[in-house]
């Protein structure tokens, strides 16, 4: 079957009906599309009367509100790789649909632009006869057409052959069906987050805050004050990233709405002092944040807001480390081990050994990570232990190291005292980097000559544990940079108790190396120990398995390009 990379659905069924049809429609959907799925409601649409349909304005009850729900979470379920977005452009009270235009009832004076033009159009309408097929699918386009920019290519697929079997269940529901509750809607509405990797549960917060609000939506931004105590927090993605992808998700969903994004830097934002606001849409999680707002807005004079509770979506798919909720948490933790960037061009290295750099900060777990990665069959480097090398008596570091620093620096056995080394240096930038100037190139060589003996012995894989990997230049000796990381307040933990050092000393010593973001800034693949043992196992075995695929998927394109050269 033809794939496409963008889809709408038109959704005909009763709302009351929808429910059952929602799985079924969506796993046959993500059969077709393969990116971005955009749903659009019309019930009670009919394709096969012979005439153009038109859209037409539909009123916002609770029913929709619950169908959004429950779409997202079943969305999560059943096709988590698409992007699913709700279009709520033809939902407006009938009262405030067209006000100020001569044409009743008019959703779409011209068709909408969408942020992805629509390649296919699918639909849930049931054909009461097979032999119009074509019309409908012919009707279906021209409808769609009406709405929204599609593709000038647009393709037409009719679902339901798939949904033949939920037709007695229909027949149940709509002897039960009942008249719609309106729903209660609001000229400005507020929420607040993260809006991390935009996942199901951000959709429906959005998606029911665009339902309720008829003028203005403001979207608070959690900035980097906000940033702290969220879990990988380095893994975040920028605050200019996520605002951009909101205002493209609430600019395709409802374009009429004036939508502000603002960065939170604290709890309460703007939404303790706009006099407009009238609703916050908030979760279970959150109402007793939604709660501090109207304290503190009452406490300013201002009226308190109407707090439209949502639910969490359960996300299907958890591991016992992770949150049963959909969580931006979650996601990232998924990264870990993954191929975050795309290695650089590495032509100048030979193919083999695939060279590993690993680094991370101090009591990061890196040299654990480093064990483990031997114990699949890596070959170590521990530039630690080459440091020691380089400092031994006779080579050439050693000579120059004391030239530079002081024959006082020697013990009584000729070695170098590299504690009286360490104090000559200590916080001054300029000897330290004299020192790592003599030191790091030496240390480079033993490195290079340790990758070219396990060439020799036909290693496939080199891990470069090095804890200045980034800082020394070292990257152009490796294929790939992976990056360990753990909470600064979770690393002075460790050292204090490992090292037995202060915990100002044990900060000051973080303080001097990279940061977790400047190092990720680097890296190809992030992995953190913060968890039991078991899950950074699991973890490093991901990332080798993963690892192992890339080195396979090399090889066959560096044989492809050998072999067509010869022909």
């Amino acid at each position: 079957m033809t794939m496409f990379s963008t889809g709408i659905l038109v959704l005909t069924s009763p709302l009351h009906t929808l429910p059952l049809r929602i799985v079924p429609v969506l796993s046959s959907a993500a059969q077709i599309v393969e990116r971005t799925l955009y749903v659009h409601l019309h019930p009670g649409l009919n394709l096969g009367s012979g005439s153009q349909p038109r859209p037409v304005f539909i009123p916002p009850v609770v029913d929709m509100s619950a169908l959004i729900t429950r779409l997202y979470s079943n969305a999560a379920d059943v096709c988590g790789h698409l992007d699913v977005r709700v279009l709520l452009t033809n939902v407006r009270a009938q009262s405030a649909a067209c006000s100020g235009t001569t044409i009743p009832n008019c959703p779409f004076p011209t068709p909408q632009s969408l942020s992805h033009s629509p390649e296919v159009v699918l639909t849930d309408f049931a054909l009461q006869d097979p032999g119009q097929s074509n019309q409908v699918t012919q009707c279906l386009q021209r409808y769609t057409g009406n709405c929204y920019v599609c593709s000038p290519s647009l393709q037409s697929v009719l679902l339901h052959p798939q949904l033949m079997r939920l037709q007695e269940k229909e027949e149940g529901l709509n002897e039960s069906e009942e008249k719609a509750e309106p729903l209660e809607t609001y000229s400005d509405v507020v929420v607040g987050g993260t809006f991390d990797r935009l996942h199901g549960a951000h959709k429906t917060l959005l998606n029911i805050s665009c339902l309720l609000a008829n003028r203005r939506f403001l979207i608070g931004v959690c900035d980097q004050a906000m940033l702290k105590k969220k879990v990988l927090k380095e893994l975040v993605e920028p605050y200019s990233l996520r605002t951009q992808r909101l205002q493209e998700f609430v600019e395709d969903i409802k374009p009429s709405l004036q939508v502000e994004i603002v960065p939170l830097d604290d709890p309460y934002g703007v939404s303790v002092v706009d006099p407009l606001l009238q609703c916050i849409v908030v979760s279970e999680e959150t109402r007793k944040g939604g709660m501090a707002v109207n304290k503190k807005r009452i406490e300013n004079g201002l009226p308190a807001l109407i707090l439209h509770e949502i639910q969490l979506l359960k996300d299907a798919h958890h591991t016992e480390t992770e949150e049963e909720k959909i969580s931006s948490s979650s996601l990232r933790s998924r990264l870990l081990g993954t191929l975050l960037t795309p290695p650089e061009d590495t032509s100048h290295i030979a193919p083999l050994p695939y060279v590993i750099g690993l680094t991370g900060g101090s009591g990061s777990g890196k040299s654990s990570i480093a064990r483990q990665l031997e114990a699949l069959g890596a070959v170590r480097i521990d530039c630690d232990k080459l440091g020691h090398e380089v400092y031994q008596p006779g080579t050439a570091a050693y000579r120059r190291v004391l030239e530079e620093f002081g024959s006082d620096l020697q013990n009584a056995d000729k070695t170098i005292n590299r504690r009286a080394l360490g104090r000559k240096v200590f916080g001054n930038q300029e000897r330290l980097k004299v020192l790592t100037d003599i030191v790091w190139p030496e240390i480079a060589l033993l490195v290079k000559n340790r990758i070219s003996q396990a060439r020799e012995e036909g290693k496939q894989v080199c891990v470069l544990d090095a804890a200045v990997l980034l800082e020394a230049g070292w990257t152009d000796m490796v294929h790939e940079v992976w990056v360990t990381v753990i909470p600064e307040e979770e690393a002075v933990l460790r050292i204090t108790e490992r090292d037995g050092v202060t915990t100002e000393d044990a900060l000051r010593r973080l303080q001097s190396q990279w940061s977790n973001s400047k190092q990720i800034g680097h890296a190809n693949v992030v992995l953190s120990t913060l968890w039991e043992p078991e899950v950074t196992r699991k973890q490093v075995l991901k990332a080798w398995n993963l690892l192992q695929k890339r080195i396979q998927h090399r090889q066959e394109g560096h044989a492809l390009v050998t072999t067509s050269s010869q022909l």
